[in-house]
């Protein structure tokens, strides 16, 4: 039976043998994956695995923004960066083409809420955006995922969501909208029938919620 973990320890990162636990499964699962030392070395490693050129989509994530990655991509001019293009379209008469946008882009690249030892991703999201390019509409997804993030099981990881990241995803959105965020929708990767789709850069530093 599985130790249910405090919610505190829900920032620490979890230990080197826990990691390579997860990574195994992840790659039983289909799944693509490197232990890396930090986020300084996944920003490295991000552009060998992106294309120069490829339409390539950023979900909002706390460890995209800290590690800098948002940045280059979005910012870099070495990608057609999706999310400063929606940003700059009319919510109204563009929506279905933002839709198209975000749902197939060449790649997708962002976080996860937590990571099982039994290899999966688990996904919490207030608007949904980023879902459908992560569960298969992108050709390929990478994500970043701190050390903290690896839980042992799925009722694990769903407290970690609702107990750790909802209530400071909730106060980045206040400070950022004026409202509290919300666990709307939740995505949850078993596997990928895909070979080479869905890339995990596991790190063994904490980063992001």
């Amino acid at each position: 039976m599985t130790t249910p973990m405090p919610a505190t320890s829900f920032a620490d990162p979890a230990p080197a043998q826990r990691l390579e636990r997860a990574a195994s499964a992840l790659t039983a699962h289909g799944f693509t994956v490197e232990i890396l030392d930090d986020a300084a070395a996944a920003r490295t490693r991000i552009k060998d695995l992106i294309p120069e050129g490829a339409g390539v989509f950023t979900v909002a994530s706390e460890t995209l923004r800290l590690s800098g990655i948002e940045e280059d991509i979005n910012a870099g001019g070495r990608y057609q960066a999706i999310k400063p293009r929606v940003l700059a379209m009319d919510r109204v008469t563009g929506a279905d083409d933002i839709r198209r946008l975000l749902a197939g882009p060449d790649v997708i690249v962002g976080s996860v809420a937590a990571l099982t030892e039994t290899g999966s991703l688990v996904v919490a999201s207030g608007s949904g955006s980023q879902l459908p390019g992560y569960a298969g509409g992108a050709a390929r997804a990478i994500w970043i995922v701190g050390a903290q993030k690896v839980v042992p099981d799925l009722d694990t990881a769903l407290r970690r969501v609702e107990d750790h990241c909802l209530p400071l995803e909730s106060a980045r959105t206040r400070e950022a909208y004026g409202w509290p965020s919300a666990v709307n929708r939740l995505l949850i990767l078993n596997a990928e029938h895909q070979p080479g789709r869905g890339t995990v850069l596991l790190l063994r530093e904490a980063i992001g919620f």
